[in-house]
């Protein structure tokens, strides 16, 4: 099952795992939510650069 959810207007796109039984969220779509970045895309490329830990590469 697919869905849009809405976070202060935004609309995050998310799917539903029914084996795992849990939700999955676009960080895209929250990016983009959380900081009004013009390309969220590019601000998680940066991001990940800067924090390698985060396993985002």
């Amino acid at each position: 099952m697919n869905s849009i959810k809405l976070f202060q207007s935004a609309k995050i796109r998310s799917v539903w795992n029914e084996e795992e039984q849990q939700w999955y969220f676009s960080v895209v779509d929250i990016v983009s939510a959380l900081t009004d970045s013009v390309n969220p895309t590019d601000y998680l490329k940066k991001y990940a650069k800067e924090i390698p830990s985060l396993g985002l590469t």
